[in-house]
């Protein structure tokens, strides 16, 4: 996905303390270069091809669009207890997040007219995964992730299809992250492990 430029408003429930997702848009940024290393790390963990061949991911559109929600939610996760430039950056993350999707709608042809009421949806489907995937890692539920990631990863499916595999990845995952320095985070240097 690359970066592109929107206006949208959205208000985070499931973590109150982030004001607005997308509050930076529009504001100069001064840790381009920092949120940029991030970003960059964030989206190359999210298309580790392990996830697709060996953790049950579709290698579709949708598919990447979820796996890149999973990890900024872990990103997100870890930074909400940050010092105020983690959080900064981790807010500068995620609006750079909705850009990039923003700036992919349009390149696969959706008209300007309909892009905000997709961005709306997206949006939407991101704060759900948020929340579900968030209860069920707070209370150590792996098999509760697991079945939220499979009704979100594969919808159509009559049959509930194992994601325990991409759970367990998950909280192996935050807990990488959670024993990363705040300075690590701070300097956008953060990364996620690899798939075991």
């Amino acid at each position: 996905m690359q970066q592109g430029r929107t206006q949208v408003g959205a208000k985070n429930e499931a973590f109150p303390e982030k004001t607005m997702i997308f509050g930076l848009f529009g504001k100069k940024n001064n840790n381009q270069a920092i949120v940029d290393r991030q970003y960059e790390a964030l989206t190359s963990a999210a298309r580790m091809p392990a996830l697709y061949e060996r953790l049950g991911v579709p290698d579709t559109v949708m598919g990447r669009f979820e796996m890149l929600s999973a990890v900024m939610i872990l990103f997100f996760r870890r930074t909400r207890a940050s010092e105020t430039s983690g959080q900064e950056i981790a807010q500068e993350i995620v609006d750079a997040f909705f850009q990039d999707i923003d700036y992919s709608i349009r390149e696969l042809g959706i008209g300007d007219n309909t892009v905000p009421k997709r961005m709306k949806k997206l949006a939407g489907m991101f704060y759900g995964r948020l929340e579900a995937y968030s209860k069920a890692m707070d209370a150590g539920d792996a098999e509760a992730l697991a079945v939220a990631l499979g009704r979100n990863i594969h919808p159509k499916e009559t049959d509930p299809v194992d994601m325990r595999a991409l759970a367990d990845w998950m909280f192996s995952a935050e807990k990488h992250l959670s024993a990363q320095s705040e300075d690590t985070i701070a300097t956008g240097s953060a990364t996620l492990p690899a798939v075991a």
